[in-house]
């Protein structure tokens, strides 16, 4: 899975720290996420949605490797 979390950060101009408080997870998460190493749950990635006022599929989406 892609995604463009680090994009929507930096739009709306937060850090992986300020991120990771508002929903509740370590800086090391959001890293992990962003870096594609770390698949987010449901509940997480709707969170994340809640901050950033987009549907899921706006920032996370499949790639063909994930068949």
């Amino acid at each position: 899975m892609k995604n463009t979390l680090k994009v929507e950060r930096a739009i709306l101009n937060l850090t992986q720290q300020e991120l990771a408080d508002r929903i509740g997870v370590s800086r090391q998460t959001i890293h992990s996420i962003e870096a594609s190493r770390y698949t987010p749950s449901t509940v997480l990635a709707l969170k994340l949605s809640a901050v950033f006022d987009k549907p899921v599929n706006d920032f996370f989406s499949l790639e063909e490797k994930d068949g």
